[in-house]
């Protein structure tokens, strides 16, 4: 079945790349064997005189079909239909460009040009295709590794030049990017498809998730973290979510949206300030000795307090109050007042469930 899908696609490919002016759905249906075999030729098939109106002359009548598939020409027709529309979305998500045309008649037709389909030559240097597969590389652990991979394959056939890695073998450190979270999937498709997404959020100082409806833009990993950003159409503002707050699936809508994104610096900064990454002053915390490594790498002074607990003083922006809670009674903020405030009442909210 596999092999008989992909022959299918494969001249149905052919024929929109091969045709000088858009072919209608029955033109294509009278011209390849694949749908012939399994529909017949429709009402009026294009392609050889005398197929018009063959397949359905009578109200039982199936041309080319096995016993038990179909029964009449109207669920044949809709058969035909489905998987027409489901060929075309395939050979699109494979990166065919398709065109749909409405003639003068209003009749739909369909056609690949050549110029649109054709990629330019590619001229990567050496350091370029190391760079290509190093990136390749970070998603060997994740679901993305197909992809990669795939995706050098295709440029080294084109002609990319093979770039050596001179630390292979020898590096005790590889380039990982971690995703453990169901969400991220689910997320980057509908990100990439701009297709809206429904999921239950639960933030830091909530008691049970909320359900959000949210526009997707992008994916985004900071300190070792996925974090979505986008559009909250409940809350009618852009937002930023971690995903391992996210709890059960995520559903997407089938219409896609049609709001712009803002470009990808804009989002960038977005989630950089949701994540307190943009720092505008500084908070004096204590940290227990030998815990909160990655506040220890931030601080920029830290001294001994004695007792088995330092002070360290880090920058301070929006989200430092949801990090901070992450280290439960390993640390306490001393300054400023409504930093402190902050995260007592995301503690009293964990506390209370």
């Amino acid at each position: 079945m596999a092999i008989a899908k992909a022959e299918r696609l494969m001249n149905l490919a052919l024929c929109l790349l091969g045709t000088r002016r858009p072919l209608s759905k029955r033109e294509l249906r009278g011209s390849i064997e694949a749908y012939l075999e399994a529909f017949g030729p429709g009402n009026a098939a294009a392609f050889g005189p005398g197929n018009a109106g063959a397949a359905d002359s009578g109200p039982d009548a199936v041309a080319g079909s096995a016993p038990g598939k179909r029964s009449g020409a109207g669920s044949s027709e809709d058969a035909f239909n489905r998987m027409f529309e489901r060929d075309k979305d395939d050979l699109r998500e494979l990166g065919l460009i398709i065109e749909t045309v409405e003639g003068i008649d209003g009749e739909i037709g369909y056609l690949a040009r050549r110029d649109s389909n054709r990629l330019p030559p590619i001229t990567l240097d050496v350091e370029e295709a190391a760079a290509l597969g190093l990136a390749a590389k970070v998603w060997q652990q994740a679901r993305l590794a197909g992809a990669a991979s795939g995706a050098l394959q295709k440029l080294r056939a084109a002609g990319m030049p093979l770039a050596e890695d001179a630390y292979e073998g020898q590096s005790a450190l590889e380039p990982r990017i971690p995703v453990h979270e169901a969400a991220f999937e689910p997320l980057m498709l509908a990100a990439r498809d701009r297709r809206t997404v429904v999921f239950d959020y639960h933030k830091a100082n909530a008691a049970r998730p909320e359900q959000r409806h949210v526009e997707p833009w992008t994916l985004e990993c900071w300190r070792g973290h996925w974090y979505l950003a986008g559009w909250d159409r409940d809350r009618g503002a852009e937002r930023v979510f971690r995903l391992s707050r996210i709890t059960g699936k995520v559903r997407s809508r089938a219409v896609p949206f049609t709001v712009p994104v803002p470009d990808h610096v804009t989002v960038r900064e977005t989630v950089e300030s949701w994540s307190g990454e943009t720092a505008t002053r500084t908070a004096r915390i204590t940290v227990r000795a030998g815990h909160g490594y990655p506040l220890r790498a931030r601080a920029t002074a830290t001294r001994d307090l004695g007792d088995g607990w330092d002070e360290l003083e880090i920058p301070y922006g929006h989200g430092l109050d949801a990090w901070l809670v992450e280290f439960g009674p390993d640390v306490k903020v001393l300054e400023p007042a409504e930093l402190r405030a902050d995260v007592l009442d995301r503690l009293r909210a964990v506390a209370k469930g």
